[in-house]
């Protein structure tokens, strides 16, 4: 048997799921595409995670797309952060070009357009459909890393928290945080807080809210607040299609840490409110965290234990997660080694750290019969990728560099007057379009100070009435004054006279004894 009847052989037998799977491409073998190594990733393995990567330009968001695209079509809804807002083409059918037929006649796969239903969401509404959560559902220590505090005022930040919970306190939005904050440092609240929870010293509760106030002028802080974003609108489907939820940070590329640290506490409020399933023979949501370095850059030990957690038990809820990123030393170890299926483009080895980098990556592949995986690594074309995923018994595949189809949907944005359509069209529109301001911290506890107030002047009014009274009992009239000076005329003429009888009674008493 060739050398090439061989690699077919393997990749089909290693590749070729019993259920449903997503069809990715077929295998390269010496720069040639044989199109019978056909490279299948089953449905049923995509809540065993993933990782999608390689060097800016080598087609990671096409295969975020064209992954996407068949989970729809399987029923699955899907989660894609849409980071430069030129993924809403995904609502429209894509136009038959010579390339992409010439792409599909080498994989034996026609080229078919088709488009997808979308929901489009921002985290400022300003591109698309609000997503808002509450400062308490935010919860301290994500709060603490969009806020970059330091163990010891995020420490801070959790007995807030506590307190807050503890006196049935909600925390929507930064107001009530602000308002929470000023109350138990140097406020009626500061002794009772001192006791049960530690006191709260001004520089740092000054610390955290000048952090609040910057972060409110960077006008993202609406993100906080209600109506708070429900998790079961991310599981739509039309006409049996999964809907494909995009979350458009174009307008706030700068905030990395807000937008990424909002994604795990999406991902957080999945693994708190879903039941648990096991495995399905298909996931009920995959959710694609792209820049997923930015998760993980300079993050407090306390933050990653929060993600490894919410990684390694939210496939138990059906939901898988695919992180994006360039290189896979971006992600932490105990995170990696929890991503079954691995699609790698494209690496590139400019400087020492990109070689380095290159090392690390080539020692997580198993070895290859057909490949030197550090050549393949740096000489893989855009749209090609290796790959590696778990097959229908957990066990991983062989690693195939393989060439991959194209999407189907338009690779790029649908126009200004569609995007807009779509966005008020939506019944996203009008459930989340309006904010809510309902009763919680910040009216709770300014009613608190006014009753404290005016306690405070209760107490201070009958304080001075007991000391007026004590000012009057002391205070004579001039009767009494008057009656007052007699009597000391009498005592003291009265003292005079007996001591005149004593001595005369006396002197009388000596004579006669002579």
């Amino acid at each position: 048997m060739g050398n090439k009847a061989k690699f077919i052989e393997q990749v089909s037998t290693s590749y070729n799921p019993k259920g449903a799977f997503i069809f990715l491409g077929a295998g390269l073998l010496d720069g040639e595409i044989l199109a019978q190594a056909k490279v299948n990733l089953p449905l049923k393995m995509m809540n065993r995670h993933g990782l999608i990567a390689g060097a800016t330009g080598t087609g990671k968001t096409r295969t975020l797309q064209l992954i996407a695209e068949q989970l729809s079509d399987a029923g699955v809804p899907v989660f894609l952060l849409d980071v430069k807002g030129d993924l809403s083409g995904l609502h429209q059918a894509g136009e038959a070009n010579p390339a992409l037929v010439e792409r599909g006649e080498a994989l034996e796969w026609p080229f078919e357009p088709s488009g997808f239903p979308i929901e489009l969401f921002s985290l400022s509404g300003k591109a698309g459909n609000p997503m808002r959560l509450t400062v308490e559902d935010f919860g301290p220590v994500m709060l603490g890393r969009i806020l970059d505090l330091n163990d010891t005022q995020t420490g801070v930040l959790a007995a807030v928290f506590k307190y807050a919970e503890d006196t049935q306190l909600p925390l929507i939005d930064f107001a009530d945080l602000k308002k929470l904050l000023g109350y138990l440092t140097d406020g009626p609240g500061a002794a009772a807080i001192k006791d049960t929870y530690g006191r709260i010293s001004g520089s740092t509760s000054g610390t955290i809210l000048r952090k609040l106030v910057a972060l409110e002028q960077q006008d993202v802080s609406d993100i906080f607040g209600e109506k708070e974003f429900e998790i079961d609108d991310l599981f739509g489907r039309v006409d049996g299609k999964g809907v494909i939820s995009l979350l458009n940070i174009s307008d706030i590329q700068d905030q990395p840490m807000l937008f990424s640290t909002f994604l795990l506490s999406l991902l957080s409020q999945l693994f708190k409110n879903l039941p648990e399933v096991g495995d399905l023979d298909k996931p009920k949501l995959v959710f694609f965290f792209e820049e997923a370095h930015l998760l993980f850059k300079d993050a407090p030990k306390a933050f990653l234990t929060q993600v490894e957690q919410i990684v390694r038990l939210i496939r138990s809820k059906g939901v898988g997660v695919f992180f994006c990123t360039q290189s896979p030393t971006d992600i932490p170890e105990s995170v990696l080694g929890q991503l079954g299926n691995r699609v790698q483009h494209a690496l590139r080895a400019f400087t020492p750290n990109d070689a380095e980098a290159l090392r690390k990556t080539v020692k997580t592949y198993p070895r290859s019969d057909f490949y030197e995986i550090d050549r393949v690594l740096t000489s893989l074309g855009t749209g090609q990728a290796l790959i590696t995923v778990l097959n229908d018994k957990g066990i991983p595949t062989e690693v195939v560099a393989t060439h991959l189809i194209p999407p189907r949907a338009v690779m790029g944005p649908v126009d200004a007057k569609t995007y807009d359509q779509l966005v008020t069209g939506s019944p996203m529109y009008t459930k989340y379009h309006e904010t809510v301001d309902r009763r919680s911290a910040s009216e709770i506890l300014e009613d608190k100070l006014k009753q404290h107030a005016v306690e405070a002047a209760r107490e201070t009014a009958a304080r001075e009435k007991v000391k007026g009274k004590a000012r009057r009992s002391t205070r004579q009239t001039p009767l009494e004054a008057a009656q007052k000076a007699a009597t000391t005329t009498l005592a003291r003429e009265g003292t005079k006279l007996l001591a005149r009888l004593a001595n005369g009674i006396l002197t009388a008493m000596f004579r006669k004894k002579r």
